[in-house]
């Protein structure tokens, strides 16, 4: 009989382990919600890196975690449903791409943690952490633009007249244009702006734009870069140069950028969420700038337009 209850008393007991590990199974599966404003190149790169960034920290999709996907399609009242859905689920973790985004998940929540991507200046967004709310941290990129037109100027030496298209509805745009400004006037530029508040728009205001300037410069602007091939052919047919702010826009047609990788911005913001996946307080976590500026020329396009660019 003892050693009857003693193997009933070992099979309870292995019975027990078994359940114990099953449960903590589950626990350590963990879901995460990815949101962006848009869909375009340059996003949809930061949306990869960060499944990458997660990968090399050890996390398995589908078997460690799980992630929530949802697009607003450049609709503001659609990225404030996602928000409320994402905070409701009660999630591990959300990544929101883009400042709108962002600036919709943070009202949502004060308690699920926040990484966010894809943001020039959180301060100006009022996304950064406050005392009141410190479940935030992600990479904000902003913008190296003395470098930038810098960069513009040895492509286009006698360069008078820069214009820009942008959305003044984005947060982003307003300190991104103050900046281009004071360093427009120490090189003695005329900066000249035209509104694109809306993606269909932005060919009306590249039209506008064509006939008066040297060339046109557009910084991380996702109203202007989803709509971005009517601006290109624009561009083109009227032998002005463009320079964008990602190298996904050079891909497209644009003539070059000096930006910063936005795959290996994804993979910066997805070790940080695998940092707070694993029980680190975003808090705990400084805000990071991007670590990789790489200059992208369209060679085919430097082509059409017969100029000659490199970083030299």
């Amino acid at each position: 009989m003892n050693f009857v209850n003693a193997i009933l008393k070992k099979l309870k007991t292995t019975a027990f382990i078994a359940t114990f590990l099953h449960t903590l199974n589950l626990s350590a599966h963990q879901t995460i919600g990815i949101t962006q404003i848009v869909d375009h190149p340059s996003l949809n790169e930061i949306r990869n890196g960060i499944l990458e960034g997660l990968a090399l920290d050890g996390f398995v999709e589908g078997k460690d975690f799980s992630v929530v996907f949802e697009n607003a399609h450049g609709n503001p009242t659609t990225a404030a449903q996602i928000a409320q859905k994402f905070a409701g689920l009660k999630l591990d973790a959300i990544v929101p791409i883009t400042t709108p985004s962002a600036q919709t998940v943070i009202q949502q929540t004060k308690t699920i943690p926040v990484i966010f991507a894809a943001i020039s200046d959180p301060v100006a967004a009022k996304v950064v952490p406050t005392s009141k709310q410190n479940n935030i941290t992600g990479v904000a990129d902003v913008p190296p633009i003395q470098k930038q037109l810098e960069f513009i100027l040895k492509c286009i030496p006698d360069l008078k007249t820069l214009g820009v298209v942008y959305n003044p509805g984005e947060t982003n745009n307003v300190s991104f244009l103050e900046k281009l400004q004071e360093a427009a006037d120490q090189h003695n530029i005329a900066l000249l702006t035209t509104a694109a508040p809306k993606s269909s728009d932005v060919q009306a205001a590249a039209r506008k734009l064509a006939t008066q300037v040297d060339a046109i410069f557009i910084g991380n602007d996702n109203t202007v870069v989803s709509g971005l091939e009517p601006l290109i052919k624009i561009c083109l047919d009227a032998k002005v140069p463009l320079f964008a702010s990602d190298p996904e826009s050079v891909e497209r047609g644009a003539l070059a950028a000096y930006a910063y990788d936005q795959r290996a911005i994804g993979r910066q913001v997805g070790a940080m969420v695998a940092k707070v996946l694993k029980g680190t307080k975003p808090s705990e976590i400084p805000i990071e700038e991007p670590k990789s500026l790489e200059l992208t020329i369209n060679s085919e396009t430097a082509s059409k337009l017969q100029i000659k660019c490199d970083a030299k």
